[in-house]
């Protein structure tokens, strides 16, 4: 079954969890919240490094479009 733009099933995130995103826009700040903020910067620090290494090796192509969209974010 083809995947359709906007489409919420099978939907997958870059780098945030949907439960991830509640945490961080709660007001109050819970365990949880500090718990998902140590896992986020573990996945920036581990996961995120490897495949930014893995794009520039193997696809620059598709690394400097992730490169872009980052800056146009910043």
């Amino acid at each position: 079954m083809p995947h359709k733009q906007g489409s919420q099933m099978g939907r997958r995130r870059a780098l945030l969890t949907d439960t991830e995103r509640e945490l961080l826009e709660a007001e109050e700040k819970s365990d949880r919240y500090y718990q998902a903020v140590s896992r986020i910067r573990r996945k920036i620090d581990e996961e995120l490094s490897e495949d930014l290494d893995i794009l520039e090796k193997h696809h620059p192509e598709l690394f400097e479009e992730l490169c872009e969209a980052v800056e146009e974010q910043s």
